[in-house]
């Protein structure tokens, strides 16, 4: 069992080091400073190179998937060297090592995509044939069903990289999301907002999570005192009905829930990878169901696209 370095007096908080990761760890930082009255001096942000960070040649999925962002990071976790791991909630895959837990989530900054580009004002006015670069094949495939004449390329890279890439003419126009620009000071790079109803997001976009260890008492109970039980319980939502569709960055998946008051309202979207089939499920129902308002979302699209829907383009 890894001891908490609470009793310690030093709260070490594990990220990923680009520039938006180390925003939301800092984020994270300020809030646990507010909330649970911690001294400044005795929290530590250790910044974690992780696989998908290392891979720059190739999309993510080809290297396998999306998981890629957290490994090191949980690593790093279960051996005590981190106390809290701070997480883009889109980039943790389904099922988590065994002695991790999400202890909880920061609200919810905006989900939407944003479109950039410094050749047309939103996607429908980019000219035949123009080129969109991005390393999500979820954007690619829903870029491809709403405009086929469109060319997809790979664009990998943190938010910065991309922004240089798309200015040096790599592509005519990118999206990335506006969660990450906003939390960069980089809004007004966005060209157009995206709307939910015409561009699902990735499930958790938007969702900083917070990791421990399942048995760090001490530290769960730091966590438990920002968490937002709203962010919470959209994204057991949003998880179940991607743990159904065994969903990663290999498959061309959105999710999205909403919860006012006690209800929670459930969107989730598959895309083949050509953008030229894809099947949608809504469900709506108490928030105390979300896992299994996701979950029954998830079995309705896999029931309904067959099991070689994401193989065949």
């Amino acid at each position: 069992m890894a001891q908490s370095s609470i009793q310690l007096s030093l709260l070490r908080i594990g990220s990923r080091g680009s520039p938006l990761a180390l925003a939301q760890a800092h984020e994270v930082e300020r809030r646990l400073i507010a909330a649970a009255g911690l001294d400044a001096a005795r929290i530590e942000i250790k910044p974690i190179r992780t696989t998908g960070d290392a891979i720059q040649d190739r999309p993510l999925a080809e290297a396998g998937g999306k998981g890629l962002f957290a490994k090191e990071i949980e690593e790093a976790l279960l051996s005590g060297a981190i106390d809290v791991a701070v997480h883009s909630a889109k980039d943790l895959p389904t099922v988590l090592p065994a002695g991790l837990i999400l202890a909880g989530f920061l609200p919810r900054e905006d989900a939407r995509d944003a479109f950039i580009s410094r050749q047309a004002v939103n996607l429908s006015a980019l000219r035949p044939g123009a080129v969109v670069g991005t390393a999500s094949l979820r954007r690619q495939a829903m870029v491809k069903r709403l405009r086929p004449d469109l060319e997809t390329v790979t664009l990998r890279g943190n938010v910065e990289t991309r922004l240089r890439k798309l200015d040096a003419g790599a592509a005519d126009a990118t999206l990335l999301a506006v969660a990450g620009l906003k939390r960069l000071g980089l809004l007004a790079a966005a060209t157009a907002i995206l709307e939910i109803d015409e561009f699902l997001p990735a499930v958790g976009q938007g969702a900083i999570a917070i990791e421990t260890r399942a048995d760090d008492a001490a530290t769960r109970a730091l966590v438990a005192a920002i968490d937002d039980p709203d962010t919470a319980t959209a994204l057991v939502a949003e998880r179940a009905f991607l743990g159904v569709l065994d969903g990663s960055c290999r498959t061309p998946i959105g999710g999205h829930a909403a919860v006012e008051g006690g209800t929670l309202r459930f969107r989730g979207l598959i895309v083949k990878p050509d953008g030229s089939a894809a099947f949608e499920a809504r469900r709506e129902g108490s928030r105390k169901d979300a896992a299994e308002l996701g979950a029954d979302a998830g079995r309705e699209l896999r029931g309904r696209a067959g099991a070689d829907f994401f193989t065949q383009a």
